[in-house]
């Protein structure tokens, strides 16, 4: 399973690709691409969005399911998904304690 990732252009945020096109802030909303073919295509959607400068490093990340929800398989992949590790009042840890 693989889902695409980028950084926000205009905020720097880590977003996935979601459904319709969209960029989501969490990688649980993202769109799952299984198979070369459904990566290329999720990447040729990846390449459209940053050549309209809305977002810029995009690349496949491979997740797995645990409990229902989509989970980053790397560890540099993990802590882009969760936010800085330096200071948990920032980023989308903060954001998450907060809701």
């Amino acid at each position: 399973m693989q889902v695409i990732t980028a950084n926000r252009l205009l905020d720097g945020e880590v977003v996935w690709l979601a459904e319709g096109g969209i960029w989501v802030e969490t990688v649980s909303g993202a769109r799952v691409f299984e198979g070369k073919d459904a990566v290329a295509e999720g990447l040729a959607l990846g390449a459209a969005a940053e050549k309209a400068q809305l977002v810029v490093g995009v690349y496949e990340m491979a997740v797995t399911e645990e409990d229902g929800d989509l989970v980053p398989v790397r560890l540099r992949e993990k802590i882009r998904a969760k936010g800085p590790t330096t200071h948990p009042n920032l980023g989308k840890q903060a954001h998450a304690a907060a809701v």
